[in-house]
């Protein structure tokens, strides 16, 4: 008996055709909680599908910490910019689903909407309480500065003899 079958459900003109959707889902059975479906149609819940994984760049240079967020869509009063738990800082926010009319009929729906929420823990060598944030076109720009290393002064002996 061949696995293919088994892959494509139970119908055999599924394998020769395809267009055919009808494919087989490891996870149809699975009990998952309630707001989830199967693996193959979403893999998270609707709760908190938005910018799971929001795209962050941290970048260290000699003068501060830059973490840089990648947000489309989103306005800068939909994101929370947090710092808990002695030098943890936090970006969240939520992206709201668009109300619907009924008389609207959708195509395709590709824009997550839910909550999303990203924590790094900082350093030691950060002035907490000078933490800038700032958003343009979709990018969220949160600025650490470091503490100024103050080099101790260097005295050159000179070498008698």
């Amino acid at each position: 008996m061949s696995l293919i079958p088994s892959f494509f459900g139970n119908r055999r003109s599924s394998v020769s055709d395809p267009f055919s959707l009808d494919v087989w889902d490891p996870f149809r059975d699975f009990p998952f909680p309630s707001g989830y479906s199967s693996a193959l149609s979403s893999q998270f819940p609707p709760e908190t599908s938005a910018v799971v994984n929001a795209r962050v760049d941290w970048k260290e240079t000699p003068e501060a910490h830059v973490f840089k967020a990648d947000l489309p869509g989103l306005r800068k009063e939909e994101v929370k910019v947090e710092v808990e738990d002695d030098r943890v800082l936090q970006i969240s926010g939520q992206r709201k689903i668009e109300k619907e009319d009924k008389n609207d009929t959708w195509h395709r729906v590709e824009r997550s909407s839910g909550m999303f929420s990203r924590r790094f823990r900082l350093p030691e060598n950060v002035k907490m309480d000078q933490i800038k944030a700032s958003m343009e076109s979709g990018v969220l720009t949160v600025t650490v500065p470091k503490v100024e290393v103050t080099k101790p002064d260097v005295k050159a002996i000179e070498i008698s003899g």
